[in-house]
């Protein structure tokens, strides 16, 4: 009830206090960005329980802990738009679920499900994650793969009548569950196997209930259908479905394409000059994050999945045909210097495909196929087959960012440094060094902007009311640890983070508070009782 009164008390800007109301924080004279598109102020930032209830010019709040801020940036929590955190967030050990990977960033909530993987049971999976105690908040997409593999398995066919029937009823489940949207990721098999009207169909389900459609689209390069006709397929995708598009890690990919970037955006721009909503997120590396099936093995060869997929290497004439496609993706990808190893644990880690091939005395194909060749735990994969792919150049990263319809994301998975480091490297190399955004851009693709196109209610911005997800930066020591060899380094240079209210963060270490939530979509109309 305290924090209640107090609320009630300050829910204006600049508004004072009335009487001798304590709040619980106070973030004091700090150079404050709010996540809007205005500039900053030197003020305070007050906390009572789990809300913002002011924002603005210094009066002197009682508060039970005062954080002076002087010559610091004061922001919104930021919110990743496109994260792989379950080797954290579903760890069985409590200190990993604190995701100290994004923490360390000053990142308070972070969207999930993406590619296409994430779960129809969303309900389900939103309270096992919340009883397991998460230290950031959590915005669940659901997946066209999860729901095309729980139909399908791993077949490469249409769905029937039935099958698609029950596809879009997964779906629909989804989104009355709390899903924000539905994602696909069609440049993996089997997903890749989906037609255009099998994603639109099931994406219209998402589309009637609110939802988005966020899209690894099916070609970054020009591995199938090309670049600019995948991205139109998406935009028709949208379209069709009536409901918004959304790229992720928006890029021209390969050596084919660099320089592409121009005619990308062009292809983006005509679509949102016609009416339609479409925006984009972008992370700040030239190196893409994949893995060696999927950078180099072709679609047809995976089909039926693993197992199906070492049968066809054991068949001379099959094989043959698998390496002559592989020799041309690996050239898309810039060879096999351009691959650098970034698994854990194998004898392999931190190495290129190259230096491989030589270390074992094979061509470049033949390492990366013994690489495929050797299983994981469970004998349904291959194990560390993780890459890092410089394949992307200077001028269509920075043309992409400058874009007012980008936002930021680390697409952060395990072995490549942008899972530990994109926040900070953003803002180290491209605002400070490079000077391609400003740092006014910076905070609002990193929260506020991101935060009104995904829906997030009551975040992304430092307002009263909303809830009080804040980070303080300091603008010296803010910046990445982690590089390509040495992946998983904690950034520094956060000084706090409030998650909900609680310090997550201080001084880059984490407090052992674990206050992050499942963010669920309210329930969508059609939904039923």
């Amino acid at each position: 009830m305290k924090h209640l009164t107090v609320l009630a008390a300050l829910l204006v800007v600049g508004a004072a206090p009335a009487g001798p109301a304590k709040v619980d924080v106070v973030i004091r004279g700090g150079t404050i960005y709010t996540g809007a598109q205005s500039p900053p102020i030197i003020g305070d930032v007050e906390i009572a329980g789990d809300r913002i209830v002011y924002v603005g010019v210094s009066h002197h709040t009682a508060a039970a802990s005062v954080i002076d801020a002087t010559g610091q940036i004061v922001a919104p929590g930021l919110i990743d738009a496109h994260t792989h955190p379950d080797t954290y967030i579903r760890s069985p050990d409590p200190k990993a679920r604190l995701n100290l990977p994004w923490l360390a960033q000053g990142v308070s909530t972070i969207v999930t499900g993406v590619d296409g993987g994430g779960t129809p049971d969303v309900a389900a999976d939103a309270r096992k994650l919340q009883a397991s105690a998460i230290g950031t908040n959590v915005v669940p997409f659901v997946g066209f793969g999860a729901i095309r593999q729980r139909v399908l398995g791993e077949a490469n066919r249409a769905p029937t009548a039935t099958e698609l029937a029950q596809e879009k009823a997964l779906a629909a489940k989804a989104m009355c569950e709390g899903a924000i949207g539905l994602s696909t990721g069609l440049f993996y098999a089997p997903q890749s196997f989906a037609t255009t009207d099998e994603v639109a169909a099931v994406a219209a389900e998402a589309g009637s209930r609110g939802g988005m459609y966020d899209t690894h689209q099916r070609d970054e390069s020009d591995y199938t259908i090309g670049l600019i006709a995948s991205t139109k397929e998406a935009i028709e995708i949208g379209r069709r479905a009536h409901m918004p598009v959304h790229f992720a890690h928006l890029k021209a990919l390969g050596v084919d394409l660099q320089g592409h970037a121009p005619e990308l955006i062009a292809t983006i721009e005509a679509a949102r000059r016609a009416g339609q909503d479409v925006t984009a997120d972008q992370y700040p590396w030239l190196a893409s994050g994949s893995s060696v099936d999927a950078s180099l093995v072709p679609r047809w060869a995976v089909d039926g999945g693993y197992k199906a997929m070492l049968a066809r290497f054991a068949e001379p004439a099959t094989l043959a045909r698998i390496k002559t496609e592989m020799t041309e993706n690996l050239r898309r990808r810039g060879g096999a210097e351009s691959l650098l190893l970034t698994s854990q644990g194998q004898p392999w880690t931190g190495k290129t495909l190259a230096q491989m091939a030589t270390q074992w005395g094979v061509s470049p194909i033949d390492a990366a196929i013994r690489i495929l060749k050797t299983p994981d735990a469970t004998g349904t994969g291959p194990s560390g087959v993780g890459v890092a792919s410089f394949n992307m150049v200077d001028r269509d990263v920075d043309l992409i960012m400058q874009q007012p319809w980008v936002v930021t994301s680390s697409d952060g998975s395990d072995g490549h440094p942008r899972q530990y480091a994109t926040m900070p490297q953003k803002y180290r190399v491209y605002v400070e060094q490079r000077k391609v955004i400003s740092l006014a851009d910076f905070i609002r693709r990193s929260s506020g902007l991101t935060a009104d196109i995904y829906k997030i209610d009551h975040r992304g911005y430092l307002r009263p009311g909303y809830y009080a997800d804040v980070v303080v930066l300091d603008p010296v020591r803010f910046a990445p640890r982690a590089d390509y060899i040495h992946p998983r380094v904690p950034s520094v240079g956060v000084r706090a983070l409030f998650v909900n209210g609680r310090l997550a963060l201080r001084n880059s270490a984490a407090t052992g508070a674990a206050a992050g939530r499942v963010l669920l979509r309210a329930r969508p109309a059609g939904c039923g009782a």
